[in-house]
């Protein structure tokens, strides 16, 4: 297991709230080239290559799903609204951690009014998130206050990365997208040393999850001639599911989703990539929610552009699972595709 890929997943960071990831990659990638800031706080690694042209754009969000503090109420309970899309499913009876403005951390699980005394009627319901809350063990609101905890302050998930019964099977919170964060850094560490034909952008992103703010002021700010985003998508292999995202099968190319339709031309640029080099992929789509490549590719006067995606179970919870296999060859595919993208591929592409 990656320890990198653990430190990734165990940061915390909601969207607005992103500093120790983006403080994380600005310290891995301090030698790989020129780091700049949007002034959201994306953060914006260039690689020069042999060109200065193409600009190749390649996002990977640093945010992580959460909840904000809203409310300490007189018994002590915290009240809270989500930053980024919860089902109120799965967040019923489940650890959080609540982080101070100073720093301090401080553990809750999420309460509601007890089955035991509910209606037959709203037992069948779903518990609404304005009913929930979080406990951190405290007896009333003065006792809550001293522990430093303000409206405003931030909730993440609690969890750690571990293997599941076959090794090649990850659970962790977070993978949306600190995943494709790692991905990111392991094709700058592929690149080291490498000549490319164009120059290369490695950008953090804030606030996806909030509406792909990050992407949009990212994007520019680089102007880029083709854009790559690499996040989760949804895998489809539970009993019953399409199997059209199915782990260990290789990254998924997105070609629809609600922010954008995946660029035909960039896409079966990558399928050739994909078969000259013997690396699995597949073929996926989503009808609700999207990735930074909806505001890329919207970027300037428009940039080609497409979402690489890994499929994963258990997208927005506690416990996402993903395989190891789809990862190698999502780092593969990219390194591949960063060489291959000179300023005649990129016409050809843009021309089509």
């Amino acid at each position: 297991m990656d320890h990198l890929l653990t430190q990734l997943t165990e940061l915390k960071g909601i969207p607005a709230h992103e500093k120790c990831v983006r403080d994380f990659i600005a310290a891995y990638v301090k030698k790989e080239g020129k780091i700049t800031y949007d002034n959201l706080g994306s953060i914006i690694v260039e690689k020069q290559g042999q060109a200065d042209a193409p600009r190749i754009m390649l996002a990977a969000h640093m945010d992580e799903i959460g909840f904000i503090v809203s409310e300490i109420t007189n018994d002590g309970f915290i009240k809270f609204i989500p930053a980024g899309g919860w089902w109120s499913h799965v967040v019923l009876g489940q650890q959080f951690v609540i982080t101070t403005s100073s720093g301090t951390e401080f553990r809750a699980v999420v309460g509601s009014k007890p089955p035991h005394i509910l209606s037959d009627d709203d037992k069948k319901k779903v518990v609404d998130l304005n009913d929930m809350f979080m406990d951190i063990g405290v007896k009333d609101k003065e006792e809550a206050e001293a522990t430093g905890i303000k409206t405003g302050d931030m909730i993440t998930p609690y969890g750690s990365l571990i293997q599941m019964a076959n090794p090649n099977y990850l659970m962790a919170k977070a993978f949306d997208d600190r995943i494709g964060v790692y991905i990111m850094l392991k094709v700058l560490d592929a690149l080291k040393n490498q000549a490319h034909p164009n120059t290369l952008f490695a950008v953090g992103t804030i606030q996806e999850e909030v509406g792909l703010r990050g992407a949009g002021t990212s994007s520019h700010r680089v102007q880029p001639d083709i854009g790559i985003s690499i996040d989760v998508t949804v895998a489809n292999d539970y009993p019953g599911g399409a199997k059209n995202a199915v782990l260990g099968k290789g990254p998924c190319l997105m070609i629809y989703d609600s922010s954008m339709v995946g660029h035909p031309g960039l896409r079966a640029h990558i399928e050739k990539i994909c078969l000259a080099h013997e690396i699995p992929y597949q073929l996926s789509y989503i009808l609700r929610g999207g990735t930074d490549a909806g505001k890329i590719h919207l970027s300037h006067s428009g940039c080609p552009s497409i979402a690489l995606t890994i499929p994963t179970r258990y997208i927005h919870s506690h416990s996402s699972i993903l395989h190891v296999d789809d990862v190698t060859h999502s780092i593969r595919l990219i390194t591949e595709l960063i060489h291959s993208l000179d300023a005649t591929s990129v016409r050809k592409i843009t021309e089509e």
